[in-house]
């Protein structure tokens, strides 16, 4: 089928779906809508439609990317405004469907707000400031079209990008990569272009592209909410990159745990074959292409590109020595185009409308957009797509909305676990490759986690520390054994065990480890620790000198204790509460904490009645009343 009447077809499909006689529900059913309960939604709003013998049409989409808000339920009536309603429940589709359906009334005290698209056709909601600051090419679709319907992505722009690059020499479709000045999204920034390039100059045959959709960062799902909203835009960039390089193969590696995103990739590849837009002869043009999906187990180190290799050939998934590089020598030992989700997904705007719009967003060094999943102490958790070189600031407070609670913002962590830590004095950095490296972190994948005043920053290091050496593939023993001996130090500080040399050992064995190891993940596994003793040696030396966390996390370092002239005599929360029975009535009746039992879980803390509040914690352990 020619592209002029799948695009005819798809638009007039899509005319019927937007301009129809009946009410639109569409219902946000990504992984994030799911948990927060939007299939119950979905089944309440069925039940209360078929018993007001309304009739009206729901449609799963995917995710807008305000996973604080969800379940998402937005409502498009004929001739009325379009609205946005949050945390949906089961119980309150009644009102939605009796109000908004049935009546005119907008229940706008359960809205969260009307729902437009700019001029770039990305879907955003005017009453949130965050939309301001937003720049969204990849979330353009997510949210707002069926990612089932491959119509809805050919008739809002999808595909117009694959057809104009057919139409265009291979290597004049890298020239415009190349010229747009995209850098790899998975973390290292490697030019697009001149990876597809040294892909296409290969001599052998034949060729692979891959997709890593492995993404291993705790905290990080960008590219989950991107295949289970809109797999298309992968899709296509993936075939407008094999007719780049000469690939007739290509594989997305995606870990099992993702089982949303697997069927909807898997239902995209199906009607995209259908149509003839994968597969054989696509659009007539001569050129063969199709994708198979490889299913990983999980490991943080097969987003390595050389261990993903080794997985997708059914061997152990561990990084080998480069050069050679993948693109020379990959996959069964033959030339191999790997890129990341996002990026893919960023070449058909680029190719539909060309390389000098991309390059005219972002910084000098870092063009585009990019995309980061918001986690931790925020108040709006979820995904921001916004322009290379924005800063932290903006990202966390105007985005964000700041610290939960009103409570201090402390620290950072960008990149991953292998990222870095960063305070308040940094806020301001511009968030592109460049210069967070200067700063001591790393873009990674895209995961922001943002602490408050009740993190520890060397709990922090160990913890992603504790991460990281248990994914070391163990390859290396610079890795194997160095990212063992740093979680050892700092497991001694954090124990009240550790002595002022350990910081000048922690700094020592952090270049060891990041100048010997075989791979990304050694060679940037320091970074916590780094940048913690860099931006925090202040809690450091509290930890080692006077065996002091002053956020009252490392539980060797704290107490908890019970105020005599707040405890009611009377009241037994605490003694029934207490796991390690640790608590009994002393002299007077005042409940006192025996130290040797007390397992520190806090649970005293958590019942112990407001109007009292008896128990406090106290670091260091020395402050404890004799």
């Amino acid at each position: 089928m020619v592209f002029d009447e799948i695009l005819r077809r798809a638009k007039q499909e899509w005319e019927s779906f937007c301009c129809g006689d009946v009410p639109r529900i569409l219902v946000g059913t990504a992984t994030c809508g799911r948990a927060a309960g939007a299939l119950a939604v979905v089944e309440a709003l069925k039940k209360e439609l078929e018993r007001c013998k309304l009739q009206a049409t729901i449609t799963e989409v995917g995710c807008i990317g305000l996973c604080s808000f969800e379940p998402l339920v937005t409502i498009i009536k004929p001739n009325y405004f379009t609205v946005c309603y949050h945390n949906v429940t089961p119980q309150k589709v009644p009102v939605l469907i009796e109000s908004c359906i049935a009546n005119d009334d907008p229940c706008l005290d359960l809205a969260l707000g009307t729902v437009d698209r700019d001029e770039r056709g990305a879907v955003y909601i005017p009453e949130l400031p965050r939309f301001e600051h937003e720049y969204r090419v990849l979330l353009r679709n997510c949210g707002y079209i069926d990612p089932s319907n491959l119509s809805h992505y050919v008739a809002n722009g999808g595909y117009g990008g694959l057809k104009k690059a057919l139409g265009m020499a291979p290597e004049a479709v890298i020239e415009e990569v190349k010229l747009s000045g995209l850098r790899g999204r998975g973390g290292a920034g490697f030019p697009t272009g001149r990876k597809w390039e040294l892909c296409r100059k290969a001599s052998d045959e034949p060729k692979y592209v891959i997709c890593n959709a492995d993404e291993g960062d705790p905290g990080a799902f960008m590219d989950r909410v991107l295949l289970e909203s809109d797999p298309y835009a992968v899709v296509e960039g993936m075939t407008i990159a094999a007719y780049a390089v000469g690939a007739k193969q290509g594989f997305v590696y995606i870990r099992a745990e993702y089982p949303l995103a697997v069927e909807r990739l898997e239902a995209a590849l199906h009607q995209a074959e259908e149509l003839g837009l994968l597969g054989e002869n696509i659009l007539g043009k001569g050129f063969d292409f199709s994708i198979e999906i490889a299913k990983g187990a999980g490991a943080f180190v097969s987003g390595e590109e050389t261990a993903l290799i080794h997985a997708i050939e059914g061997r152990r998934s561990v990084p080998r020595v480069r050069p050679p590089y993948p693109a020379e020598k990959g996959l069964w030992g033959k030339p191999t185009l790997i890129n990341n989700v996002k990026t893919f997904a960023s070449v058909p705007p680029i190719i539909d409308k060309s390389a000098g719009w991309f390059s005219s967003i972002g910084t000098e060094s870092s063009k585009g957009t990019a995309m980061f999943a918001l986690a931790g102490k925020l108040v709006n958790t979820g995904l921001v797509e916004v322009a290379m070189g924005t800063t932290l600031r903006k990202l966390i407070f105007d985005i964000g909305g700041g610290i939960r609670g009103g409570k201090r913002f402390k620290a950072v962590q960008i990149g991953g676990p292998s990222g870095g830590c960063l305070p308040e004095s940094m806020l301001d950095v511009p968030v592109d490759f460049d210069s967070l490296r200067q700063a001591g972190a790393i873009m990674g994948s895209g995961g922001i986690i943002v602490m408050d005043e009740d993190n520890c920053m060397v709990d922090t290091a160990k913890f992603f520390l504790d991460f990281i050496q248990k994914e070391s593939c163990g390859k290396c023993s610079t890795c194997r054994i160095g990212t063992k001996h740093l979680l050892n130090i700092l497991e001694d500080i954090t124990a009240g065990r550790g002595k002022i040399d350990d910081l000048n050992l922690l700094a020592e064995l952090c270049e060891d480890i990041r100048g010997g190891s075989l791979c990304g993940l050694g060679r940037t596994a320091p970074n916590p620790v780094l940048t913690t003793l860099r931006y925090f040696r202040g809690e450091y030396e509290a930890h080692v000198l006077e065996k002091k966390c002053s956020a009252l996390v490392c539980k060797d370092l704290i107490a908890y204790y019970i105020l005599p002239d707040k405890c009611e005599r009377g009241c037994e929360h605490c003694v029934l509460a207490c796991p390690a029975k640790a608590i009994s009535p002393g002299r007077g009746g005042v409940k006192v904490i025996d130290q040797s039992k007390c397992t520190k879980c806090g649970s005293c803390q958590l019942v112990c009645p407001p109007e009292y509040s008896a128990v406090v914690k106290v670091s260091p352990v020395s402050s404890l009343p004799r």
